[in-house]
């Protein structure tokens, strides 16, 4: 990988790691048309994660004060329940009655994260393989998750704020954050929409969708940064860090821009595309245009 292919990676995956579009999937089509690596499998998918820790790293400053009050929450309260000062706590339905509501989101996000956590631990080999490039995936679950998202868009109350979600909701989107492992599905798109099911507001849910990112993202990155060392050329950790640099600075404003636009707009725009995007697939895939696979 050269520095303009890194740029380039670095761009896509900070437009599309937020975006409910699929970051994969975009991915993928940079990976082809950029030929990094001449198209192998495992060291795509290790260059992607690597990468992805640049967005983690935004979402990390991007929602530092709210990272910094869960936290600091979640250690105040479980001391006070320890020690038995719990007096200060208001009870409320719902939720372990002593939790303040930082510290409960503190769970959430912990409850949440087991299912990809899970999954994805017992499904690694076949996410890194090419399997999850399959650009016959890719278009359908892009058109899946977009019909998917049209729904949840009609049926969902759209009446809950951070402060009014419980274990409900962390287990929805915690489920929904798996069926992102599936390449075209976008783990933005397939959170929010089960956001939107279980009722909560647009931006909510792509809020919520961001704080339950950072545990799977870390931990994927970390683990594949580590492979990393033994799968990529030796040359090619230069042009890793300008891509996972650009991919940070592009996805802290891919954040700002979802959750501004999701404050009065639907997820319409991006279903469209999604269906767009999916239907010429499909039809190019079809015709023997392109190819499903890059060859091995």
């Amino acid at each position: 990988m050269d520095f303009i292919q890194a740029v380039i990676l670095g761009i896509v995956q900070g437009l599309t790691e937020f975006i409910p579009v699929s970051s994969t999937a975009h991915l993928v089509f940079a990976s082809r048309l950029t030929g990094i690596y001449g198209g192998s499998a495992e060291q795509i998918t290790a260059t992607i994660a690597v990468i992805q820790l640049g967005t983690l790293a935004a979402v990390l400053i991007y929602f530092a004060a709210d990272i910094w009050n869960i936290s600091i929450a979640f250690i105040r309260d479980h001391l006070a329940f320890v020690t038995g000062n719990r007096s200060h706590f208001r009870t409320e339905s719902g939720r372990l009655t002593w939790l303040s509501n930082d510290a409960w989101l503190g769970w959430l996000v912990i409850i949440g994260s087991i299912p990809i956590g899970t999954v994805g631990y017992l499904l690694k080999k076949y996410i890194e393989g090419a399997g999850t490039k399959n650009l016959w995936i890719i278009a359908t679950m892009l058109i899946v998750i977009a019909v998917l998202l049209t729904i949840a868009e009609f049926v969902g109350s759209q009446r809950k704020d951070l402060e009014h979600l419980g274990i409900k909701d962390a287990i929805a989107v915690g489920f929904a954050q798996v069926l992102a492992l599936m390449p075209g599905s976008s783990r933005s798109g397939s959170t929010i929409m089960a956001g939107l099911f279980v009722g909560e507001k647009r931006e909510t849910a792509a809020r919520f969708s961001f704080l339950l990112s950072i545990p799977a993202v870390f931990a994927s990155g970390l683990l594949e940064l580590k492979e990393a060392w033994h799968i990529l050329p030796s040359n090619s950790f230069g042009p890793l860090l300008v891509s996972t640099i650009v991919s940070g600075i592009v996805g802290y404003l891919s954040i700002w821009f979802l959750l501004e636009y999701l404050k009065k707009h639907t997820t319409a725009i991006f279903i469209v595309y999604r269906i767009l995007l999916g239907t010429a697939l499909l039809i190019l895939l079809w015709r023997g245009v392109i190819d499903p696979l890059v060859a091995q």
